[in-house]
């Protein structure tokens, strides 16, 4: 999953780089491939500021820690960073830590300096150890690769507006389809786009699996939840019943009246705790069903996406093919061509010399005629 994260992160950078450049102008946060370049940094940002165990979280990062701890070391580090930081806090829109992360990267991205501040943080790894883990990319050569691709967003010109966003509560879902896009460049270029559209295919494979084991844990808990009420519908039916024995049983005699009450007081408690733990369990189930439904969705998007993919690379392979054969059909033209203009040119060369030999005689006749006339 680290290598299709890297892979999406060159994709991201390479495909605003092109479009700002074509586009000429200042971006704004409406551009869409500025936004998708930000929610594939926020998916790698915690991959790369790894706060955790990585195979407890899809996201690679803890419950109470986000990518925004290390980015406020930065301050100290470079005091150029101040400003970015003053801004932040002085945003009173922002109440999270990743919502204040989100606005630092748009603040460093406006100054292009995102790549000098992360490069900072490499240069002084041993400040990081309350924040990664020692397999953490950001320790590894891996960090440094990140930071060289963010040094080419430099020529970039972009004007991002923060009042007004909702930086909190932002999802970020990668659109594939601006990766997806068809070319007709030379055998090489083909190649490296099948390339590229193979890496996104093991990454949706690798979404897809996380999602198979997050909808299966899902139908797990409903199933332990369908138990769970069943058993205490079923202890709501025994207490009526007890409730109904005693009923009749007190009932034949006046002496026991006083005991009768007392234990249908506590039959009636115990069934408006079981009735209020049963609403419970049913609320729960409820949101269960729908983060399921949720869940089976996203996966149903994924199969789409995977399909896609597979279908755009069979078109290339394809393409690939007949360009090929073309090729081929090209080099037989010129060669049959090539055969045609030596036997051209053999045959003038016969032509020049019979032409030659033709002169010769005719001078020769013409001196005899002249010794003739004399």
């Amino acid at each position: 999953e680290r290598a299709n994260l890297m892979n999406m992160m060159k994709l991201s950078i390479k495909t605003l780089i092109q479009s700002a450049l074509s586009l000429g102008r200042t971006l704004d946060s409406d551009f869409p491939p500025l936004q998708q370049f930000f929610v594939v940094l926020e998916h790698c940002l915690p991959c790369i500021l790894c706060l955790l165990n990585c195979q407890a979280k899809k996201t690679f990062i803890g419950q109470n820690k986000s990518f925004f701890g290390p980015l406020e070391l930065v301050e100290k580090l470079c005091p150029e960073a101040s400003d970015i930081a003053t801004s932040v806090k002085n945003l009173p829109e922002l109440k999270t830590a990743v919502g204040r992360g989100r606005a630092w990267l748009y603040l460093a991205l406006m100054q292009k300096k995102l790549a000098d501040y992360l490069k900072v943080l490499l240069d002084h790894k041993h400040l990081l150890s309350e924040f990664y883990e020692p397999d953490a990319l950001m320790m590894e050569e891996e960090g440094a690769v990140i930071v060289g691709l963010l040094v080419g967003l430099n020529v970039i010109d972009a004007n991002l507006c923060l009042k007004g966003e909702d930086l909190d509560s932002q999802v970020g879902v990668i659109d594939f389809s601006l990766y997806l896009k068809e070319t007709q460049d030379s055998d090489g270029k083909q190649d490296g786009g099948i390339t590229a559209v193979l890496d996104q295919k093991h990454y949706v494979e690798e979404l897809n699996r996380h999602l198979s084991c997050t909808v299966a844990d899902l139908q797990n808990k409903i199933d332990c939840l369908e138990k769970t009420n069943s058993k205490l519908q079923e202890e709501v039916c025994v207490c009526l019943q007890q409730q109904l024995t005693e009923l009749d049983r007190f009932s034949k005699s006046s002496s026991k009246l006083d005991t009768y009450k007392q234990s249908r007081q506590g039959l009636d408690e115990m069934y408006s705790d079981v009735w209020k733990q049963l609403k419970e369990e049913k609320k729960i189930r409820l949101e269960l069903e729908k983060e399921l439904e949720l869940q089976i969705g996203m996966k149903t998007e994924m199969e789409i996406a995977m399909k896609l993919l597979e279908k755009d690379t069979h078109e290339k392979q394809d393409t690939l093919v007949a360009l090929r054969q073309q090729l081929e059909e090209v080099k037989a033209i010129n060669l049959q061509m090539f055969h045609k203009s030596q036997n051209a040119e053999c045959s003038l060369q016969q032509k020049k010399e019979a032409i030659s030999s033709f002169e010769g005689k005719t001078n020769e006749m013409m001196s005899s005629v002249k010794q003739m006339e004399e």
